[in-house]
């Protein structure tokens, strides 16, 4: 039987979106994966993804990709959009920014694996392309990012 989506807590859904002003990772909410018995990709894509320069305050501009295999929590996707959309005001390297991503979904979720790419348009001639993931330590998800990550330093694009 379909489970109410309702019981699960999400207070975002249906209601009127009030957008943040500055990083606020608080917005952030789960729901149950229904599906736990097998392992499945789950991809976001954020095309318009802003954030300042923490020096000049210049605004900077990139498409953030986040893949992960959920384990017993998924982030609720209209939440997920106001986290990123509140770094329009924030000022941080695109390194930090990332890594920032990576590290508030793996508090959030506690995902099997997570990896997030921040494809960021050139400023000054120049793309920064800042890639992190993540494997629950102790399995094969923790081989399976150390793999990843080697795999992907090579030379990143963004159709990798």
């Amino acid at each position: 039987m379909e489970k109410n989506r309702k019981d699960e807590g999400l207070r975002l859904l249906g209601q009127q979106t009030h957008y943040r002003t500055d990083y606020a990772p608080e917005v952030l909410e789960t729901f149950e994966n229904l599906h736990q018995d097998h392992d499945y990709w789950v991809q976001f894509n954020c095309p318009e993804f802003t954030t300042l320069c923490p020096i000049t305050g210049q605004p900077d501009f990139a498409e953030i990709k986040i893949m992960y295999l959920p384990a017993e929590r998924m982030v609720e996707s209209k939440s997920l959009k106001l986290y990123l959309f509140s770094f329009r005001n924030h000022g941080g390297f695109h390194e930090d920014t990332v890594n920032t991503i990576l590290r508030d979904l793996v508090k959030l979720m506690q995902p099997k694996y997570i990896e997030v790419l921040g494809l960021f348009t050139p400023r000054g001639g120049i793309s920064i392309y800042p890639y992190a993931n993540y494997g629950q330590p102790g399995t094969e998800y923790e081989q399976m990012a150390r793999q990843r990550l080697m795999s992907r330093g090579i030379f990143m694009t963004p159709s990798n």
